[in-house]
């Protein structure tokens, strides 16, 4: 590793020293969760009424009621409906459990509220406070279910779903009848506010995770901050064509066919309980002529944060899925997610995926390494001549560059032909880090001692917490930071590198071994794994690399530029340039002050 190579890098670790550290996760004690339901198609229970503030007969409602609640199982999922409002009351994943084995519920009355709220000839109502009439049909493979609630003189307000065999998406409706006179208001508000349980080992990593995004009708993507511990809040004045509860790795979402009118959103954080993740609010405003014209059409989305699910869903929806920035998101995109998929078809451990991952990942980056590789080597054999320069010239800094450049000229070495494809890799490595922590295939997946990939390592606990550490040991970043040493102290006795950078080179490692201790045990076997792969690579190359074929080489092209007949490669004709503007402006700059 040249002296250039070791700056590059440890800019680049110091940005993702910067970025990673403040999200350094913490363990949580496990939180109190309530049992599911009994798994009967209607359960009854007494339960005191909702009333309206409305006076008439049609908003009253007896002291106490039979709830009746329908439970509907599909493939994939639990769905529990109750007759009080005519609204969904439970959401189970079947495919999923919380990491405390728990069964997964991304719905529970105990968790979230719905109100739908408008004003009705005249009187402030809660249509989702009143009770309704059901009714259960199938069509086909799709069960049909209708909510009712009589309205007096006619009128009436129904929800209707319809929810498919398989999937994690169900169909919502609202029918009316007359209310086109009875709705005073210009839209019905439909108020969504989830509590969200914890389901993950690490409540803050799961709140740092945890945001609000919406998709506006004319095509734009946003959300809020997801980092901040601070309360977020925002107005949307736009159409909206759906919004999201996301999670680290499940969503919540109602996608509506027309669009909304406008909404507010908003999170909060009460750092003191463990028992929520966060606050997650939505109000949401549908039109009145979608109402009352029964073009009111929404689609409920409840299920996992995974891309080949969620690209599936609706346009842009895909954007819950944070991967990285351009051009990161599309290596993710475009490469690792899905050779990622492919491997899934072949093999059921996830570690083997991963190692076969690295594998793959390293054969497309031979050429750049061999490329590394052979810059680092001719960098290594000009060293000699490099040192010669800087003793001749001391501390004339000024000189020595211009006398290297000659040097590399000669010899027809580019300096930075080490460094180069080094940053060309950094996509890839910059990919990792945000593919790893989100993936939700790796949740709950155990290889070796690590129980979950998705999450952090640990073979011990700490009596207290280390800052920026933590107070548990991962293992896989101990292997991972003590290949990392090995790897950095073979570079270094190949390269031509020596004093600061060279102490700096090992003391990175130990700095990212702090970073990453809390990080997906699955990023840490990668990054261990390549260190593994990186090691048998580079005593491959060395085998087709000849330092004395490289050394004729650039003799020749020395003795063809002292007799005229050699070429300055285009890279070293603008660095010439540059470094000879670079000075003239300095001497302009000190003339300058002379005259003064």
């Amino acid at each position: 590793m040249d002296r250039n190579s070791a700056i590059g890098l440890t800019l680049i670790a110091v940005l993702l020293w910067v970025y990673f550290t403040w999200f350094a996760p913490q363990p949580m004690p496990e939180p109190v969760t309530s049992e599911v339901p009994a798994a009967a198609d209607t359960l009854k229970t007494a339960t005191p009424a909702s009333t309206s503030p409305a006076d008439t007969a049609q908003w009253t409602a007896p002291a106490v009621v039979a709830e009746e609640l329908t439970r509907i199982e599909t493939e994939d999922m639990v769905l529990t409906f109750t007759n009080k409002g005519g609204i969904l009351k439970e959401v189970e994943l079947k495919k999923y459990k919380t990491y405390y084995q728990k069964p997964l519920l991304l719905v529970s009355s105990g968790t979230n509220s719905f109100r739908l709220t408008g004003t009705l000839d005249g009187k402030d109502v809660d249509l989702y406070s009143l009770l309704y009439s059901a009714e259960n049909t199938k069509s086909g493979d799709t069960t049909l279910l209708t909510y009712t609630t009589p309205l007096g003189d006619g009128k009436f307000f129904r929800n209707t779903y319809k929810i498919p065999a398989s999937g994690y998406t169900l169909r919502y409706g609202m029918e009316t009848s007359q209310l086109a006179n009875s709705l005073n208001s210009d839209q019905l508000t439909l108020t969504w506010t989830d509590f969200i349980p914890p389901q993950e080992k690490d409540l803050n990593d799961s709140r740092t995770k945890t945001t609000v995004n919406y998709f506006t009708k004319a095509g734009d993507f946003d959300g809020l901050s997801d980092t901040s511990p601070d309360p977020e809040a925002e107005s949307i004045a736009e159409p909206l064509k759906w919004v999201s509860i996301r999670q680290k790795f499940f969503v919540n979402a109602i996608i509506a066919d027309q669009s909304f009118a406008s909404g507010e959103i908003s999170t909060r954080i009460n750092v003191a309980d463990t028992s929520v993740v966060k606050t997650a609010n939505l109000i949401l405003r549908i039109p009145k002529a979608d109402i009352t014209g029964n073009k009111a059409g929404f689609t409920f989305f409840f299920g996992p944060n995974d891309h080949k699910v969620i690209t599936e869903v609706t346009e842009g929806f895909e954007e819950n899925l944070y991967i990285g920035w351009p051009p990161v998101s599309w290596v993710n995109k475009y490469l690792i997610i899905p050779i990622f998929h492919f491997l899934e078809k072949y093999f059921s451990s996830y570690g083997i995926i991963i190692v076969i991952l690295v594998i793959i990942i390293k054969l497309l980056l031979t050429p750049l390494s061999y490329s590394s590789y052979l810059g680092m080597a001719k960098m290594r054999l000009l060293k000699p001549e490099l040192d010669l320069i800087k003793e001749k010239n001391g501390d004339n800094m000024t000189q020595t560059q211009q006398d290297q450049m000659k040097l590399y000229q000669q010899a027809g070495v580019n300096p930075f032909s080490g460094c180069i494809p080094l940053l060309l890799q950094m996509p890839i490595l910059f990919a990792m880090f945000y593919f790893f922590p989100v993936s939700v295939e790796l949740r709950q997946q155990p290889f070796l001692w690590a129980e979950d990939l998705s999450t952090y390592d640990s073979i011990a606990q700490l009596p207290f917490a280390i800052p920026f550490y933590g107070s548990h040991v991962s293992l896989f970043v101990l292997l991972m930071t003590a290949s990392t040493l090995v790897y950095q102290w073979q570079n270094n006795q190949l390269s031509s590198v020596t004093g600061p950078m060279k102490s700096l080179s090992y003391i990175m490692p130990v700095v990212f071994m702090f970073v990453l201790n809390s990080f997906s045990a699955g990023l840490s076997f990668y990054y261990f794994v390549s260190n593994l792969v990186t090691f048998a690579q580079q005593a491959i190359i060395k085998r087709f690399v000849d330092e004395d074929k490289i050394m004729a080489v650039m003799e020749d092209h020395k003795k063809k530029m002292a007799s005229g007949t050699g070429s300055k490669s285009k890279f070293m004709a603008k660095l010439e340039e540059a470094m000879k503007a670079s000075e003239e402006a300095r001497k302009a700059s000190a003339d300058k002050r002379k005259k003064k």
